[in-house]
């Protein structure tokens, strides 16, 4: 379906749960899919609207049933997949150019500027999960939305992974990962159940990571004599909107020194950390993906339409704010 075809007055109701499909481009053209949950007719006090910016190589699918929650609570959303990623995978995905600016830049960029010409003026804020909130602060437009929730948000350098499982998730990240991904020409995870298949690119940017980001992504790229990568940086300290950055205890990626290390770029905006204990909701374990679950409709997510809605952090988790 053609990105023209979800606008008009009156959009074809939705099944419970389910977005619309929907085509855009990315800023240099790339055709981009995702799904749009959009009220059927306009209101007197016109909606909010979220986008919803993906972890690494997650297909935009597995948000589906927060985005519903989110449009039954008052938000039109917009879901989406990188390039490369399933409703956006090209023909052929070996050898295809892709890396993390690519999806931050290009394709957040791209989502933005959808939401912004097919909603129209309305305030419009981000929910990102793990390098989602990395790559919004690569979009030029994100100075402009409202207000900014992240999940597990990182760059994975390897020095920030939990203590424990640290040398299991080096061989698996930056040994197994980037040596199948020469084989291949990219990386095969749908073949080892870990995630969808993914860009050499991104593999790359992925398994060298340093300490600054500025020092892995595109280091030998200068435009104007400057480094491409320093241009990045100061695209993310000019970002105003106000942060809650969610993380999780039991999260091996998101862990307070891998949260913190990425918040440090946004110096511009207001920014809240909050580090959850699975036990701080009565259950065993949540880690990297689950916030998104349903099971947590009723503890996470009012945490996610408190802040969107009011830029509140509720009572009852604010002991955990670091």
């Amino acid at each position: 379906m053609d990105a023209s075809q979800t606008g008009g007055d009156a959009p074809a109701r939705l099944p419970h749960g389910a977005g619309r499909p929907v085509r855009f481009p990315a800023t240099d053209g790339y055709p981009l899919g995702g799904f749009l949950w959009q009220a059927e007719r306009a209101e007197a006090s016109p909606r909010p609207v979220v986008v919803i910016t993906s972890a690494t190589s997650v297909r935009c699918r597995y948000y589906a049933r927060f985005a519903a929650y989110l449009f039954e609570h008052g938000f039109d959303v917009l879901t989406y997949d990188y390039r490369g990623i399933d409703q956006s995978r090209p023909a052929r995905l070996r050898g295809f150019a892709a890396d993390w600016a690519d999806w931050g830049e290009k394709d957040c960029e791209g989502a933005l500027r959808f939401a912004a010409n097919h909603f129209g003026p309305r305030p419009i804020s981000i929910v990102a999960h793990s390098i989602g909130g990395f790559a919004l602060g690569l979009a030029p437009s994100t100075q402009g939305v409202k207000r900014i929730f992240t999940v597990g948000a990182q760059y994975a350098h390897w020095r920030d992974y939990a203590s424990q499982p640290k040398y299991r998730m080096l061989f698996k990240y930056h040994a197994v990962m980037p040596l199948l991904t020469a084989l291949f020409g990219y990386f095969p995870a749908k073949r080892l159940g870990w995630m969808e298949d993914t860009p050499a690119g991104v593999v790359r940017d992925w398994s060298r990571m340093r300490a600054r980001f500025e020092d892995t992504i595109r280091p030998g790229r200068r435009i104007d004599g400057r480094r491409e990568a320093d241009m990045l940086k100061d695209r993310m300290a000019r970002i105003t909107a106000p942060i809650l950055a969610v993380g999780l205890s039991d999260d091996p990626h998101g862990t307070i020194p891998a949260v913190g290390r990425l918040l440090a770029y946004f110096s511009a905006s207001e920014r809240t950390h909050l580090h959850l204990n699975p036990a701080d909701i009565g259950h065993p374990a949540i880690g990297h993906f689950a916030f998104f679950h349903d099971r947590f409709r009723d503890t996470l997510w009012p945490l996610a339409l408190a802040w969107l809605e009011d830029g509140i952090v509720p009572d009852r988790f604010r002991h955990r704010l670091l």
